[in-house]
């Protein structure tokens, strides 16, 4: 868990995926098209990957551990709630306070 909130820390918008998951890298390009410099961490690449998988299988209480997105620090979800906000126009203001996007 402290290395998840260490990274979380150190971006706007931190992105946990894994390399063969397509969903994460679909959310990861929905930011990427945004213009948000997300710092994307593939799971599978670390090697407390295992680890912090299950620290943010255990904050999302459910569901899929990957992708998770953070956005200023705080937890937004996985691709069902960054799409869902995405398309009903909450993801953009969320972004722009959090410093992520200037526009």
């Amino acid at each position: 868990m402290d290395r998840v909130m260490k990274l979380v820390s150190e971006r706007a918008v931190v992105i946990f995926t894994l390399s063969s998951c397509c969903m994460c890298h679909t959310v990861a390009r929905l930011f990427c098209d945004l213009g948000v410099n997300a710092l994307v961490h593939e799971l599978d690449q670390d090697p407390r990957g295992k680890e912090m998988e299950r620290a943010l299988l255990k904050m999302l209480g459910k569901g899929p551990s990957v992708p998770v997105v953070f956005i200023g620090g705080k937890l937004v979800g996985g691709t069902n709630r960054v799409m869902s906000m995405h398309l009903s126009g909450e993801l953009v203001p969320m972004l722009r306070n959090a410093g992520a996007l200037w526009l």
